[in-house]
């Protein structure tokens, strides 16, 4: 039984030329660049949202950018 399922997606002429000469150069398949692709694409998004929440967070407490290395500090200790 396959342990992964099959996704379609269009893509122009032009960007799949691209993506066959990048397989090709890497000694990947088109789906692992893909996985990697979304996978950076996922995580990047992950951060940003984290990121986001922490400056909501931040001013919600009244910390300042500078006041950051100091509780860092004093919550090592």
């Amino acid at each position: 039984m396959r342990k992964t399922e099959i996704i379609a997606i269009s893509v122009d002429p032009g960007l799949k030329k691209q993506m066959l000469r990048l397989a090709k150069v890497e000694h990947r398949t088109i789906s692992e660049l893909m996985r990697e692709c979304f996978r950076r694409y996922y995580t990047k998004n992950e951060l940003r949202a984290l990121v986001t929440k922490g400056i909501k967070k931040s001013k919600a407490l009244g910390i300042k950018e500078k006041d950051v290395e100091d509780i860092i500090d004093e919550l090592r200790k």
